[in-house]
């Protein structure tokens, strides 16, 4: 069972993890190399009780960071059909969300959202603005290991064939009143009411919490 208050300890560890990866990575004392170690371990200890994912796994997912920890970022395509929007499901969790997926390294955030709109929904499509940069802790999704930014850019559909990728089984066009069930860790439907509103009206400004 999942303890109460669960989200601002989540949150808690995590600025911990952080502090303590960067005294890591600056320090040269080595008794303030050895508190760092300390601080470290003690967030790991309080995502493990409070989220009951084994102790390795998250050794794995933190220990192994270098450097200045900072977000990850989230790049997701949007493409309109009409009044309708184009969404993807998951093979992973059977739910749809709007295409994309983790920023590569040595891609523009355009040249993401063109690949992940591609590699998921078959399309190729030609980004044209970015809309929104939303941090993920600010908005309705569920709980995350990862402190996460999510970048939100507009395209127009060029052509292909609408297909699933290797990561999504099915692809659609769904208007704002008729969407499937959203794959909530990726999308909420607040923010694809957002993407309707930037639709809807495409003269207002781009959004950043």
């Amino acid at each position: 069972m999942k303890k109460q208050n669960v989200y601002p300890w989540l949150e808690m560890a995590k600025r911990l993890q952080a502090i303590a990866q960067a005294g890591l990575e600056y320090s040269e004392n080595k008794y303030d190399i050895d508190r760092y170690q300390q601080i470290r371990q003690l967030s790991l200890e309080i995502m493990h009780d409070f989220t009951e994912l084994p102790m390795d796994k998250l050794i794995d997912v933190f220990s192994s960071e270098k450097g200045y920890q900072t977000p990850k970022v989230d790049v997701r395509g949007v493409v309109f059909r009409g009044d309708q929007i184009l969404m993807v499901r998951e093979t992973i969790d059977g739910r749809w969300s709007v295409p994309g997926g983790w920023a590569d390294v040595g891609l523009t955030p355009f040249e993401v959202a063109r690949k992940e709109v591609y590699e998921e929904a078959g399309l190729e499509v030609r980004p044209i603005r970015m809309l929104a940069v939303l941090d993920k802790k600010c908005h309705s999704h569920p709980p995350d290991l990862y402190h996460i930014y999510k970048i939100f850019i507009l395209c127009e559909e060029l052509g292909g064939d609408l297909k699933g990728g290797m990561e999504t089984s099915e692809t659609g066009f769904f208007s704002m009143d008729n969407l499937p069930l959203l794959s909530e860790p990726r999308i909420t439907r607040e923010q694809i009411t957002l993407m309707f509103d930037y639709r809807n009206n495409p003269g207002k400004e781009a959004v950043c919490d």
